[in-house]
């Protein structure tokens, strides 16, 4: 979970291994990735921080035993964030191609769909869908959607935020995520599945994917780069759908041009946590 809103201090995140990263963007080697992970395992041992994301969800296993509350249903939270990242952080499901290493700071590295896509599905669209300073997004890419639910008061508006809330400093988390494939014809419309409702008061998403199989609820913690050399302190229930669905290209670029969180464009990924130690059992 969750992109740049979560990312305070990324770049100080950074720095330890700014030295190993190609700051071209080009993929980094293992050893960067190896460095990274001790640095998290040596940063995060004895300091009693909670179970952490993303993670493999058809790895059952973890030896984390910081507990909390799971999260109500969305139906008794409010939505206050919506964003999404390119390339899948969680691994399982329809999505365990790994992207590679990446350049270090979270661009070009996560999962990818594992299924193929027809001629039409990957056509040229003519247009840069989420340009930015790492590329824009293209037919065939997956991303990971994250739908993120406060107890809190919460509003709508980018950054974590507008998920807490003065009033109450330990409100729970909860992060509903889709993983989409993007297709150039057909395809859903993500600008009708993040369409947002106010129900009794509370931001919903009526358009939620509901049959993309059973989703792994498991305890973690918020995501991003910016934690790929140091715990993440935030508390998180996460509802991870193990099936793919296709969007359409260019109802994401609909999305990103006009949407209430001031996104433009895919964030990075944390790297994959793998480190028992930093994983909850999953029941």
């Amino acid at each position: 979970m969750f992109r740049t809103f979560l990312l305070t201090g990324v770049t100080a995140a950074l720095v330890s291994f700014a030295a190993f990263a190609d700051s071209s963007h080009h993929a980094v080697s293992d050893d960067v990735i190896a460095r990274q992970r001790a640095a998290l395992a040596a940063a995060t041992q004895g300091k009693g921080f909670g179970p952490q994301s993303p993670r493999d969800i058809g790895m059952m296993t973890g030896s984390n035993h910081r507990v909390f509350g799971t999260a109500p249903d969305v139906s008794k939270m409010t939505l206050c964030d919506i964003h999404f990242h390119e390339n899948a952080e969680h691994k399982g499901g329809s999505y365990t191609t790994f992207a590679g290493n990446g350049d270090g700071y979270g661009f070009g590295t996560g999962f990818k769909y594992d299924g193929k896509l027809t001629e039409a599905e990957l056509a040229p669209i003519g247009m840069a869908v989420g340009a930015s300073e790492h590329g824009d997004l293209e037919p065939g890419d997956t991303i990971e959607i994250h739908f993120v639910y406060s107890t809190a008061q919460a509003s709508l508006g980018n950054g974590l935020g507008t998920c807490l809330s003065d009033a109450v400093n330990n409100p729970q988390l909860r992060v509903e995520a889709v993983v989409a494939v993007l297709v150039s014809e057909g395809g859903a419309d993500f600008a009708r599945m993040a369409e947002i409702s106010e129900v009794d008061g509370l931001n919903q998403v009526p358009g939620l994917p509901t049959d993309l199989g059973d989703p792994v609820i498991y305890a973690g913690s918020t995501t991003g780069p910016g934690y790929n050399e140091k715990g993440s302190p935030f508390q998180v229930t996460w509802s991870v759908r193990p099936d793919v669905v296709k969007l359409g290209i260019a109802s994401v670029d609909t999305w990103l041009k006009d949407n209430p969180f001031d996104e433009g464009h895919a964030h990075g990924v944390r790297n994959l946590v793998t480190n028992p130690d930093l994983l909850s059992p999953i029941n």
